[in-house]
């Protein structure tokens, strides 16, 4: 019992030792406290906060730089990734529109941590981060955000605000809608079948940039894909620590969580183009009810798998003809007919090259697969960035209500699903 009880408290102090935000300045600075949103949304954005200034302010010049974000508490997570927001609405709700003016990828709030730095929601996280405002946005008065994604531990989002005025001149709107929207439920590129979605107060969903599966070869998921610019990687703008007296803030203190272990019987992702793997022999086992005809050997073109009116006709080129055919319904449970990969690529159309980022787009959630290994959607009246599709995945050609996307595991084709608006 008295272990029970000592667990128990240290579990309660952890939770207790979240990070908030101590510049910016938040709203309600004097009663906020460590803790993360809460799991149904209710609380987006901002933890339900009143908008109480207590008299803070955040002035900024438009492109000002080396503006001052900092932290309070210890239970860091191991760190995680950061953002930090603007929106132009004084008292933000589940609607508002956020822009976010700077990323931190990793090692935020805390670097080089594997857990926690204590269990003190009071001691100020010895890493200092700075962030810029672009110069071409309006200027004006509305509210600051830093939202921050932990390690590990629970999978938890944290958010908070506080007031902020621009101050400047000859910004535009156009600047501002063009800078990428805040980062809050993450859509799966390939989720499957079965979906649910339970994002209580909001609808924001968004698909990730890049990939982070195993497979691939290094750089292949920077996210980078179409006709988008590659990533401009800034300077370190963090201070490392100076140690005092007290414990090493690099050595943890207390656990960040439950730790999932990484398995290791996977093979390293490879550090030079991928070798093609041996051929499989092919199984003994027979897909019932949807096997196709047999097919002809050939050394100039495979023969098309379960051709239809539609499939069969054309020039006979590979190149030109699907290479499984696609499953249109989410919910049907007809086995799939696997194929040996070929080398022939996603078949082009006329829509086969990107929108301009930004841009508008008419219809909702329409999506717009690019030369095979990449995409964009329509969202919010405006065309995304160009997202590169996970290593080993292709789609379909084309602007469309549904993406069709076929995933290789070794050396075969499987059309894995249909995504639809």
């Amino acid at each position: 019992m008295y272990a029970k009880t000592l667990v128990l408290g240290g579990l309660v102090g952890l939770a207790s030792a979240h990070i908030k935000m101590s510049h910016p300045v938040p709203y309600g600075a004097s009663s906020l406290d460590n803790s993360p949103l809460k799991p149904d949304g209710s609380d987006f954005p901002c933890k339900g906060s009143a908008y109480n200034a207590e008299g803070a302010s955040n002035v900024y010049g438009l492109g000002s730089s080396g503006n001052k974000l900092a932290f309070i508490g210890s239970a860091v997570h191991g760190g995680g990734s950061c953002q930090v927001s603007i929106t132009y609405d004084a008292q933000p709700n589940a609607n508002s529109v956020w822009k976010v003016i700077k990323s931190i990828e990793g090692g935020c709030p805390a670097q080089d941590q594997v857990g926690n730095m204590g269990d003190n929601a009071a001691q100020e996280v010895p890493y200092k981060y700075s962030f810029d405002i672009p110069s071409d946005i309006p200027a004006g008065n509305g509210t600051i955000a830093w939202t921050w994604f932990n390690k590990v531990g629970n999978r938890e989002m944290y958010m908070n605000c506080g007031p902020v005025t621009l101050t400047g001149s000859g910004g535009s709107e156009t600047a501002y809608s063009a800078l990428p929207d805040i980062d809050t439920d993450v859509e799966f590129p390939n989720a499957g079948q079965v979906i649910e979605k339970l994002n209580g107060a909001t609808d924001a969903f968004k698909p990730p940039n890049g990939s982070c599966g195993p497979t691939g070869a290094p750089g292949s998921g920077s996210g980078n894909g179409g006709g988008s610019p590659a990533p401009t990687t800034a300077p370190p703008t963090t201070e490392a620590p100076t140690p005092t007296g007290g414990a090493d803030a690099s050595a943890p203190t207390l656990p960040g969580g439950v730790f999932i272990p990484v398995p290791t019987t996977e093979a390293p992702a490879p550090t030079s183009a991928p070798v093609a793997p041996a051929p499989e022999e092919p199984s003994t086992e027979e897909p019932a009810p949807f096997e196709p005809a047999p097919e002809t050997p050939s050394t100039e073109e495979p023969a098309p798998v379960e051709p239809t009116p539609e499939e069969g006709a054309g020039s006979g080129d590979a190149a030109s003809q699907p290479e499984t055919p696609v499953i249109t319904d989410p919910i049907s449970e007809a086995p799939v007919q696997d194929t040996p990969e070929t080398e022939a690529p996603v078949p082009p159309t006329d829509n086969n090259t990107a929108t301009t980022p930004g841009s508008a787009c008419a219809n909702e959630g329409e999506w717009n697969c690019v030369g095979g290994s990449s995409f964009q959607r329509c969202a919010s009246g405006a065309w995304s960035v160009v997202m590169q599709l996970a290593a080993g995945t292709s789609c379909e050609a084309g602007q469309s209500a549904n993406i069709n996307m076929i995933v290789t595991r070794n050396g075969r084709k499987r059309a894995i699903r249909s995504m639809s608006v």
